[in-house]
This record gives structure tokens, sequence and C-alpha cells, in this order.
């Protein structure tokens, strides 16, 4: 989402690195690159102003000019006031009230609610163990109310049948109602969304909030809207009195404006990332992990509790045992590992958690197992025998072709294929020899200061 920002940060940044002093002049040049950067990725012009203004007071102050590293103390100030715009650490959603908790969601149409509201759901029942009831108040867009209905079946949620002319208003009460007597810990009410702020939407969001009294009111917004999502964030702020925010599509191919200006035009906190279209594409968001990826800094801490929550501990453990005991990396453990990059979103969606150092060596990696084509390369492995896949060097001109025709492909796919696998055989070959260490040598990328010793 914020690859074009981090692009134009790191090259203002960049100079700066490893320079004894720091001047007004050279300040001042690099806080106009900022500026232009922050802008062009459409960070409302208060934020953008307010930002470089705190940046250029502590940057001329003595906390750089005494430092033996003035460059790296200016980067660390961009960080922490990059923090301060896009919010303080939360730990998500508060429930500390009386339950059945009920948190209403609010936004355009288009903006993510009703998946949102689904993502919601299986984030409490899984991680807090809540039993939660879902409701869809959105009349309207009949397809709104079935696709929550499936999606609540989909996560193990109780679900609101909506009668027919039911009202709005009726429906989020009979919610409430049900959500007490069934004993919910929490009540999700989504509600209607329109292209537009107007003033009908607004008054039925505002009936709901009146008949049901929420504990948390979101405002969902969709991080792709630009400066919309800042003139609607601040609409429904107005006629809610939000509690908290929920960006989604971040990871869409956005400027990444929206989540630098919402936080900073409400005054409320962002609670959540949505990062992709499945039920668990949800994440807690956390601004200093934000602003350390807009920096090129990665987000480490975010990737290891993801490789914890997706990957088969089990799995990895016994291909970490295999290649150790000098075992041949085979077709079998590629095919394991296209899955577990699948379950984690791509291998793209990791890259963005890695620091710029890495970036080079998973760039060339992702240009190998492109998202588009894990499936197809999943279904050629699909298409040998067990014994081909345990020993690829069986594979002649006859084989590859029987392959081709079993997994709809040409015979240079699985010639491509095959020198992929070969080349990755050649990485985990050096993993067994000089462990991390040795894996990315072959990588051909650098090892930050003081890693694995």
């Amino acid at each position: 989402m914020f690859d074009k920002l981090t692009q134009r940060l790191a090259g203002a940044v960049e100079a700066l690195r490893g320079r004894g002093r720091l001047t007004e002049d050279n300040i001042a040049d690099t806080l106009r690159q900022v500026r232009m950067a922050l802008i062009e990725a459409d960070v409302a012009v208060p934020v953008v102003k307010s930002f470089i203004d705190a940046v250029k007071l502590r940057a001329l102050g003595a906390e750089v000019q005494k430092s033996l590293t003035p460059g790296q103390v200016f980067i660390k100030i961009l960080h922490d006031e990059l923090v301060h715009v896009i919010g303080e650490p939360g730990e998500g959603l508060s429930l500390r009230a009386e339950p059945p908790v009920i948190v209403l969601l609010a936004g355009l149409q288009g903006a993510g609610k009703t998946t949102t509201a689904a993502k919601l759901a299986r984030t409490l029942m899984q991680e807090r163990k809540k039993r939660v009831l879902l409701a869809s108040t959105d009349v309207y867009r009949p397809a709104a109310i079935t696709q929550l209905e499936r999606l609540a079946a989909q996560v193990g949620a109780g679900f609101v049948a909506v009668g027919p002319g039911e009202a709005p208003v009726a429906i989020a009460t009979r919610a409430r109602d049900e959500a007490q007597r069934g004993a919910y810990d929490v009540l999700i009410i989504d509600t209607a969304g329109r292209l537009h702020v107007d003033a009908e939407m607004m008054d039925e969001v505002k009936a709901i909030d009146a008949a049901t009294r929420p504990f948390q009111r979101l405002f969902v917004v969709d991080g792709m809207a630009g400066q919309d999502a800042i003139h609607s964030a601040r609409a429904f702020n107005e006629a809610l009195d939000l509690t908290g925010i929920v960006l989604t599509k971040a990871d869409g191919d956005a400027r990444g404006g929206a989540a630098l200006s919402v936080r900073q035009v409400t005054g409320k906190p962002i609670l959540y990332l949505g990062v992709g279209e499945k039920v668990e594409a949800l994440e807690v968001f956390h601004p200093e992990r934000v602003a350390s990826r807009i920096l090129g800094m990665g987000d480490v801490l975010s990737l290891v509790e993801q490789v914890q929550r997706e990957v088969d501990q089990q799995q990895a453990a016994a291909l970490a045992e295999k290649l150790t005991k000098g075992k041949g990396f085979d077709f079998n453990d590629l095919r394991e590992q296209m899955q577990q990059l699948e379950k984690m979103g791509g291998l793209s969606s990791l890259m963005e958690k890695m620091p710029s150092a890495l970036a080079g060596a998973a760039n060339r990696a992702a240009g190998q197992f492109d998202a588009r084509q894990v499936k197809r390369q999943i279904a050629m492995i699909n298409s040998m025998t067990p014994k081909e896949r345990r020993r690829p060097d069986l594979l002649d001109g006859s084989r590859k072709r029987r392959i081709a025709n079993g997994s709809g492909v040409q015979v240079q796919d699985v010639n491509r294929l095959l020198k992929q696998f070969l080349e990755m055989q050649k990485v985990m070959k050096q993993f067994s020899r000089g462990g991390v260490r040795g894996l990315m040598r072959s990588l051909g990328g650098r090892l930050p200061p003081g890693f694995g010793r």
C-alpha cells in the first residue's frame, strides 16, 4: 500500500545516512522532498504541514547537532513523528463493557464494511474466545444481507435473519434483544452505505446509533480512496462520535495518504488493517510498525507473528531436520512451501514487511514465484508421479510432455518449473551447509549487523 511513498521517502533520506554533519540547508532540502512525497501520496495538506514543522523543530535542535550520527538521528525523528501522526500503539478493539458489547460499522458503499464485519467476528471468536452475533441493516442492497449471512456461516458466528419489509432501526433493535437472549458477548451491526455522504444516510445511521447505544462506533474506510476518505471520515465523526477506524484494502496499490490523514483529521485511532479479501486477512494496527515499513525499515515483528500464526510449525520443523541431515530438497517440499506462501497471501505480502536491505533478494524470489503462476506450478507438481517428485532427475522429454498435458500447460512451463526448482535446491543445499548465513549468501542478500551471531 505504501510502496510509492516508501520509494520517495527512501530517496529523500538516503542522502543523509552516514553524514557527519547536518546543516539547515541539507535538512531543508530533505524536508522539501519529504513534503512532496507526502502530498503526492494524498496526505491532507494540514497534516503534511504539522508533520514537517514538527520534524524541522526537532531536526534543528540539540538532539541532532550533538549526535555522532546525525543522519541516523534524523531518520529516527522522521519515524517518531510518523508514529505520532498515524496513532498511538493499540491492541485492537476494546470490549470493556457489559455484554453484549455492541459494535456499529459505518462507512461509504464499497469500503468493505460487510467483509470487515465477518473478519472482526472471526478475530474476536478465535483470539478472544467471544460468542459473536452479526446483523445487517442494509435493506437497500439485499445482496449485502445474503453476503453477511454466508460469511457468518463461514466463520461460525450467529446471524440475525431479516424479515420482508423490516426497517433498519427495527432490525438493529431486534438484533440487540436477540444478542441479550442468546447470551452473546458481542453484536456487530453492519449498516448501509452510499456512494457519497448524504443527509438520508446520516439520519438513518444516527437513528440506529440512538436505538442501540453501541459501545464501539467504527468507521470503515477504503485505504485506496485518497482525499475522499478524509472528507467522509470527518462527516461520519461529526454524526456519530466515532471510537475507531478500520482501514481496508491496505494490500492494494494505493498511495497510502488516507492512513496518514484519517487519524489526524478525526482524532480517533486506527484499530485494524484489512489486508486481503479472505476472512483471516485482518491485522491489528501498530503505528510504529507501519511507520517502519513506510521508511523502508521493514516490519519484522508482524512478519514473525504472521509466520507463527499461519505456517505449519511441524511441517517446517520436518523440512529443517531433513535439510540438516543432508537429505535432498524435492518437489514435495517445494509444493509445501508454495502452499504455505499462498496461505500467507503470497510472497509479495511478505516482502512488504521485509527491510529494504533484503528487498533485492525477495524481489528476485517473487519474480520466480509470482502469485499468478503458483497455482499452475502446483498443478504441474500434482501431475508428477510420487517417484518423480522425489527424483526430479527422472524427468525426461516424454515425462515432461505427460506432466504438461496433465496440468494443461506447455512443455516450456515444465522446463521453467524444473529450472526454478534446481535453483531452489541449490539454495536449500547451501542452507544445510551454512545455516541462515549460508542461505543469505546464496540469495545474494546481506544480513543486518548482529543478525545470527
